[in-house]
């Protein structure tokens, strides 16, 4: 057939609520031996930010090599602990609800109050550092239970609409760019490689099967691990790193994380582990600043974990229940003191699209490894010594298919409309710009942005633009509420997005969302 004789239905591709290239969704498993593989791989690919939070907090605390191997036991126990709240009463998609950078700024301006500084002895300082953190997450948890439970961010989420929600998911990935290459960078040597093997096996070699089962599609994540993992062994003990500078040996040797000889073998993390919190209205307002973030940056990896699990987007009732628990789930970070809150991981996300697996009991089963290996201590420690690099590798696939995700959303939007393309284009712009320069300015000028004597005034705005996601989300929802919004609706996708509005609005939404022991009974979506 001649191109010019093609009807215009046929050139172009019809929007689609779900993604039709999975093998598994939501509600759909995989044989009981490959979804335990694949949790183990979600178990290992969290392990990152596990690692990576307490590494970079608890020295700045005054703690010592056996604080942050007990600290990096708690996230991951929590870890579990979340996500199978989540899986199983939440939104029920398939999401791991792992540590969050959002808190990291509020947590250093809790580390660097005088108070605590003036204290001589670094472990007493450790553990009275600890303790505010606690006291503030545990006060600042409140507004996402309040928001959720009430039902009130599920009526804010009436304001969005796929044009808003474009910026909001797609800067998720796109914005963490600053965990990608720049720390590929930092050990070439390792990171290229990783890449390279990483995308070799899950796109070019995906046909490749054993016992008609494609081995190498499903567990990319490990396999590329495991062989790169070995090489920059090989490279440790050869002795290739001997004269490099400290900078290049903690991102390229595979004996820096310290944590297998500090580990304990048993040790199970229990609430207040590290006495009383202390509350203080200053770093409680800090504090909430990250947690408005988070529930912003868990909206929109929501929307894409529905999108990469087949399923349809989670209606308000849905989200808010999601948010309800995600409160719940800080309120334990702050019991058992985690040294940072909780969002949904992106990465976790993307790996979802990776696999082509959206299924529900694959994140389950991760959670169990999360709580068996917490216990274990030494266990753990062993694969928490993957080097970083190793994950920015993976990173910069999957955080990318969480960025595309989001811009998938534009299939439902008219993209002709110079309003659309005004709004999304701004989004998307200012909310890599803008945190850049908060990000730039911190470092130049050793302060952030944001530098008056309100301690928690600073948190808020410093926290708040330095998350592309927010920016994004801020930008795109005003203008996209505030701009010529009459007979808009169409231009911004609200025909398509008006079934999911309500829970009863689809008939797919009580297949995905409906709770299980039948407890829809006693909570009735509304």
């Amino acid at each position: 057939m001649e191109m010019t004789d093609m009807k215009p239905e046929e050139m172009s591709h019809p929007p689609m609520d779900q993604l039709i290239g999975m093998e598994y969704c939501i509600d759909s498993n995989p044989s009981w031996g490959g979804a335990i593989v694949l949790g183990f791989q979600h178990f290992i690919l969290c392990l990152g930010t596990a690692v990576m939070i307490p590494t970079m907090l608890v020295p700045l605390m005054g703690g010592n090599a056996h604080d942050k191997a007990i600290v990096v036991q708690t996230v991951l126990l929590v870890t579990g602990i979340n996500t199978m709240l989540q899986t199983l009463f939440g939104t029920r998609l398939p999401t791991i609800i792992g540590g969050s950078y959002a808190f990291v700024i509020p947590v250093i301006s809790v580390i660097s109050d005088p108070s605590l500084m003036r204290i001589a002895d670094d472990h007493t300082r450790f553990k009275m550092t600890m303790r505010a953190i606690q006291g503030a997450l545990i006060i600042s948890s409140c507004i996402q239970i309040i928001l959720g439970y009430s039902q009130l961010w599920g009526v804010c989420s009436r304001f969005f609409s796929p044009l808003g929600m474009v910026p909001v998911i797609a800067l998720g990935g796109f914005g963490l760019f600053e965990r990608g290459f720049p720390v590929i960078g930092k050990c070439v040597e390792i990171g290229l490689p990783m890449l390279v093997l990483f995308v070799a096996l899950s796109q070019y070699l995906k046909h490749v099967q054993v016992r008609h089962f494609p081995i190498l599609e499903r567990f990319s994540v490990l396999i590329s691990i495991a062989l790169v993992w070995v090489y920059a062994h090989i490279l440790t003990v050869s002795g290739a790193y001997k004269h490099s500078s400290p900078l290049t040996q903690v991102n390229c040797r595979t004996d820096r994380a310290n944590l297998i000889t500090t580990a304990p073998w048993i040790s199970i993390p229990y609430p207040l582990q590290w006495g009383a919190p202390t509350f203080s209205a200053d770093h409680s307002f800090g504090m909430m600043s990250a947690v408005l973030v988070s529930l912003i940056e868990s909206t929109g990896a929501f929307m894409a974990a529905a999108r990469l699990a087949s399923a349809t987007p989670p209606p308000p009732f849905v989200l808010s229940r999601g948010i309800g628990w995600q409160g719940i789930g800080l309120l334990f970070d702050g019991l058992f003191g985690t040294v940072s809150g909780s969002t949904v991981s992106v990465e976790n996300v993307g790996l979802l699209g990776s696999t082509r697996i959206g299924s529900r009991r694959v994140i389950q089963i991760s959670a169990g490894f999360m709580i068996f290996v917490s216990i274990l201590g030494r266990f753990g420690a062993l694969f928490a010594s993957i080097p970083f690099t190793l994950f920015a590798a993976i990173y910069c696939v999957l955080f990318g298919y969480v960025g595309a995700v989001g811009l998938s959303f534009m299939q439902f939007t008219n993209m002709n409309s110079m309003r659309n393309l005004f709004i999304i284009g701004i989004s998307l712009f200012l909310g890599i710009s803008i945190p850049e320069y908060f990000f730039r300015f911190t470092i130049s000028a050793q302060h952030s942005p944001a530098h008056t004597r309100a301690g928690w005034f600073n948190d808020l705005i410093n926290t708040i633009f330095s998350s592309p996601p927010t920016v994004g989300f801020i930008i795109s929802v005003v203008l996209d509420n505030t701009l010529e919004v009459r007979n808009r609706a169409k231009d911004r996708g609200m025909p398509w997005w008006a079934r999911f509005r309500t829970f009863r609005g689809d008939s797919r939404n009580e297949e995905f969302y409906n709770l299980p022991f039948n407890l829809n009974r006693f909570f009735p979506p509304s």
